[in-house]
This record gives structure tokens, C-alpha cells and sequence, in this order.
């Protein structure tokens, strides 16, 4: 998964935008070490580091009307996880999704690809992931059921990072409309922008 010769910053078998590339950059005051922020109209993942800097990330969001803003708890972290499509997920587009009803199991082409991060509100699973995924050619647009997706080598290089009871702020995308999902209140939240955008 992770390609010979690795380096995160100029790597590029998938043919992503530069700009979706990881790059350090110098985050806003204020900002919480180890804390992540998904800025979903730019497609940037920030993980937030001591000294004044992030770690920045191209990803992927979820498709209009399924990607849910929100502040959230990493509860949970596993390498090569199991996925299993939501009862919603089967119902909405059983052409794609009702033979995996009964689960994928790990691998390479697995939805979650190769380490997750799982969501939570409270001690409630959103069934919301930061994840890898099998289809980098994605990142950069709106393409999942609600998740964040990263390319493969870039969420084993965040994975590491991550510490379990972390928060992730995920934001408004454009489009959206009102926002109301787990009483979101972005005037509350610090903007996930760095200086550079």
C-alpha cells in the first residue's frame, strides 16, 4: 500500500493535485495540539501539532446531503479494519452496496482500507470514519456516505499521530444548507485554516 521509496511530500503514484499532497504548515493560534480539522470546501484534513503547526491532508467528504458537520471523538482506532455497509447505505443504493450487507473483511480493496479512526458522539458510534480508501482518485471531491477519506499511506502516517479521546471538528461544506447535526454551533468552533489557506 505504501509505495517504494516513500516520501510523503512529493510521492504520487494516484495522481492527486499537489496541493492534496501532506504538507506542514503553520496552523492558527488557538488550536489544540493533536486535535484534527476537516476544512470540507477546501478538502484539507489538519492534524493539529505542538510548536504552532499542522499536518495537512488531501480528502474526500461525503456526498451532498450525506456528509454531517459536527464536533466529535476519535474512541477508537483500528489497523485493517472489517466494514460492514449501513442498513441506510444498502437501502439507498442496494446495486452497490447489498452484497457486502454481510461485511468486507480487511484488505486492500476494503472500503476502510487500511487504518480507521471511528467517530463518536458521546459514547454513541456515528458510523462516521476518517479512513483510507481503495479509490484515491476520489480525494479532492465529495464521493462517501459521510466519511473522510485519505489516501492509503497518508491515514497509516496520521494513524501513528492520533491519540485515542482526540476531537475532530468536522465543518460545513458548501451547499449544504442549515447546519443542525449534533448541535453544531460553528460560531463556538476555531476556523481549521492555517495561513496558507
Amino acid at each position: 500500500m505504501t509505495p517504494w521509496n516513500y516520501d510523503p511530500a512529493t510521492t504520487n503514484p494516484w495522481g492527486l493535485h499537489p496541493r492534496f499532497l501532506p504538507q506542514r504548515v503553520e496552523a492558527r493560534p488557538g488550536l489544540v495540539p493533536g486535535d484534527i480539522h476537516v476544512d470540507a470546501v477546501a478538502r484539507y484534513l489538519y492534524h493539529i501539532e505542538e510548536g504552532g503547526t499542522a499536518m495537512r491532508y488531501g480528502v474526500a467528504i461525503g456526498r451532498d446531503g450525506l456528509y454531517e458537520p459536527g464536533t466529535y471523538t476519535i474512541k477508537r482506532k483500528v489497523e485493517w479494519p472489517h466494514w460492514t455497509p449501513t442498513a441506510a447505505m444498502v437501502r439507498r443504493e442496494p446495486e452497490t452496496y447489498a452484497q457486502f450487507e454481510d461485511g468486507m473483511e480487511p484488505g486492500p480493496s476494503n472500503a476502510l482500507g487500511s487504518r480507521a479512526l471511528y467517530l463518536y458522539v458521546g459514547d454513541r458510534d456515528t458510523y462516521l470514519r476518517i479512513h483510507g480508501t481503495p479509490q484515491p482518485w476520489s480525494i479532492g471531491s465529495r464521493a462517501s456516505s459521510g466519511c473522510v477519506r485519505m489516501v492509503m499511506p497518508h491515514i497509516n502516517d496520521l494513524y501513528e499521530q492520533v491519540e485515542i479521546g482526540s476531537t475532530a471538528v468536522l465543518y460545513p461544506a458548501e451547499g449544504d444548507g442549515p447546519v443542525t447535526a449534533h448541535d453544531w454551533d460553528v460560531s463556538r468552533a476555531p476556523s481549521p485554516h492555517t495561513s496558507e489557506g
